[in-house]
């Protein structure tokens, strides 16, 4: 990454974001379509960064040195829930850099991923500070499927764009689920991505209770995970072998 352009800033935080933005302006481009190209958002844009002037597909970029593949810090928690319910929230580039500014990890997480058991209220900031009394939230990246943390670059390595947007076009289709039905179906899909490409009903069952916890409102947990993998069938991700068994695809 080039540094020249935050020559005349002395936060840290602040030349973190113009040299991660300058990258991202040079670098980034549209996984939803053919298009090779972002346009940058006006400073103090909310919610996102940048924007595909083809398809109109929104992204904010979040950057750090520290790389945690389990969960990064997001804005407010009323807000983010609120962006989730209504479907409104935008896709998410995380980049990772060294302390040399050279890009060591980006990952591209589609907005249609988000579901509310992958984000963590955090404790209100205390009364002694600037915003006393203000909720945040983190974004729990390991409560979301893997097929859903598409790698740009990692460890220093550029995957071939032509890649990237095949991963992207192969989990679109949960685009078009209502976001209810949506957190269901991927909280049941993470689960499916952890069993063997054979597995049985049985086995779905025995994370009852982690889905009882994700929805604390739903008293009828199994019917609801069948109800999911007929979503998943549907979708084409797995098929139904009979007798309780399935195979992933």
């Amino acid at each position: 990454m080039n540094i020249e352009g935050a020559r005349g800033f002395k936060s840290g935080a602040q030349i973190a974001r113009v040299v991660s933005e300058d990258w991202a302006k040079g670098n980034l481009y549209c996984p939803a379509c053919a298009n090779d190209e972002l346009a940058q958002t006006k400073n103090n844009t909310k919610v996102f960064d940048f924007v595909c002037p083809a398809c109109v597909a929104r992204f904010q970029l979040k950057s750090s040195r520290r790389w945690d593949e389990r969960r990064i810090p997001d804005a407010g928690y009323a807000a983010m829930m609120e962006a989730i319910s209504k479907d409104s929230n935008p896709n998410l580039f995380v980049l990772h850099y060294d302390g040399n500014w050279n890009v060591r990890n980006l990952l591209l997480v589609p907005s249609f991923f988000f579901t509310s058991s992958a984000i963590e209220k955090r404790p209100p900031l205390a009364i002694t500070a600037r915003r006393a009394g203000w909720v945040g939230c983190n974004i729990l990246l390991s409560n979301i499927p893997s097929m859903g943390r598409i790698a740009i670059v990692a460890g220093g390595i550029v995957a071939e764009r032509s890649e990237v947007r095949s991963r992207y076009e192969k989990i679109k289709a949960f685009s078009s689920l209502n976001t209810r039905v949506r957190g269901w179906a991927l909280d049941v899909f993470r689960i499916v991505e952890m069993l063997p490409k054979k597995f049985a009903l049985r086995e779905v069952y025995a994370q009852e209770q982690r889905l009882a916890e994700a929805h604390p409102g739903n008293r009828n947990i199994r019917a609801k995970i069948r109800q999911q993998l007929q979503v998943l069938r549907d979708m084409g991700f797995i098929t139904f072998l009979g007798g309780g068994d399935y195979l992933k695809i």
